[in-house]
């Protein structure tokens, strides 16, 4: 079996696997998808609940739309795209919810707003979770101090453009996450991101999810400012599948649905090897890139070997998670100390070093080997090292491969 793994932007490695030993390929599932301007209309002209957008916006003096940074997917340029057609973009502020990465660069601000960007630039501001000046908005029932970008307070029209699909501690991305950790606060970011430590921080689970409860906690003080949801799903081929808009928790609870239907994925069984794939742009770095690691978890057997394939153009991201896994050979140890004290990033460490204790990590990057050797990880140059590696071990083992894996959830029934 011949299998083209995608890598970096643009490139591609080879990976050739016995025929018994290649159990599937793992993606989104495919859906039926039409087209794309006539879906976000759709969604525009029939809000999940309340007034269209255009009766939402009546009166407004200060609108502030909310958009997703380069790190996601969403193609927001493309619902600026249909919104041109109703209303003066350039009468409204745009608000980069970047949460604790940094500022977009020109590229990805280009992606974000398309040909819009050259028009709107002096309307947009990146949030800066260190430095903007932030609104106390109260504590949630978990303990998190709620600060919030004093833009988003003082506007009289909120809309939010977002994508909706699984988020490995949020349960989903979209909706109230574009608040928390959106647009808030470094400190309130680590307070909220502490609680993804927990056990019921999970992907696909909102229910009794301590991260999901201090996002609708933070909404809750924000909601008496009118809010505008339009979320979009994305297909495999990050093609728009379907589109809600309306009552921001309506239209999240409506994408959800469509996002299941998409990301949620049948597998026949767990197998002893995984390669689980961070594809472009959620190979930024490593720190975005676990997500596939500890979504391909959910594929693989006790005691296997789970490899990631991420380019990490940008090299780790915040490097205290790999600092705190490279303070002991032991993940166990790895995690008493973790329990002792948190800081922003942690929480990738606990994720990871979780994993570690049941399983083999190798990894498939441009990083630095010893780097992730030290942070018990094995690095390989090409995925066909890695998993030639593992069936050596293991010469019977199937292999599963997840193209898509920041956003795929493997499930056996």
């Amino acid at each position: 079996m011949r299998i083209n793994i995608p890598y970096g932007k643009d490139e591609k490695q080879i990976l050739n696997i016995p025929d018994e030993n290649f159990a599937e390929i793992v993606y989104p599932k495919d859906v039926s998808v039409g087209d794309e301007s006539l879906e976000i209309r759709r969604a525009l002209e029939s809000p999940v609940k309340g007034p269209t957008l255009e009766k939402f916006l009546e009166g407004g003096e200060n609108i502030v739309f909310i958009v997703n940074d380069g790190t996601r997917p969403t193609p927001t340029c493309k619902v600026l795209d249909a919104l041109d057609e109703r209303l003066d973009l350039s009468e409204a502020s745009y608000l980069v919810a970047t949460g604790a990465h940094r500022e977009p660069t020109e590229e990805e601000y280009r992606f974000i707003f398309g040909k819009h960007f050259d028009n709107l630039k002096d309307n947009i501001h990146s949030h800066d979770a260190h430095n903007d000046a932030c609104v106390y908005l109260g504590t949630s029932k978990n303990g998190t101090e709620m600060h919030v970008n004093e833009l988003v307070i003082n506007a009289d029209r909120l809309v939010v453009i977002t994508s909706v699909e699984p988020h490995y501690f949020a349960g989903y991305t979209g909706g109230r996450k574009s608040f928390l950790p959106g647009v808030a606060s470094y400190q309130t970011i680590e307070q909220n991101h502490r609680l993804a430590m927990r056990q019921e921080a999970q992907a696909l689970v909102l229910e009794n999810n301590p991260v999901h409860e201090d996002m609708i906690d933070a909404l809750s003080i924000i909601g008496d400012r009118p809010i505008f949801g339009i979320q979009i799903v994305l297909d495999r081929h990050q093609n728009i599948y379907r589109v809600e808009a309306g009552d921001l928790h309506a239209s999240f609870e409506a994408a959800v649905n469509h996002a299941n239907e998409v990301f949620s994925v049948k597998i026949k069984e767990k197998t002893d090897i995984v390669v689980t794939v961070a594809p472009y742009p959620m190979d930024v770095d490593l720190y975005q890139s676990q997500k596939a690691l500890d979504n391909g978890k959910w594929a693989l057997k006790e005691g296997g070997t789970i490899i990631m394939v991420s380019k990490c153009r940008e090299g780790i991201g915040h490097d205290t998670f790999l600092q705190q896994l490279s303070q002991s050979s032991d993940p166990r140890v790895i995690l008493e100390n973790l329990a002792k004290e948190y800081k922003l990033g942690y929480h990738k460490a606990a994720k990871m070093a979780e994993i570690a204790v049941w399983a083999r990590m190798f990894t498939v990057t441009d990083l630095d080997p010893q780097l992730l050797r030290d942070a018990n990880m094995i690095p390989y140059n090409t995925v066909q090292e890695a998993v030639d590696a593992a069936l050596r071990d293991n010469p019977s083992a199937k292999v599963l491969i997840s193209m898509d894996g920041s956003i795929t959830i493997p499930r056996v029934d």
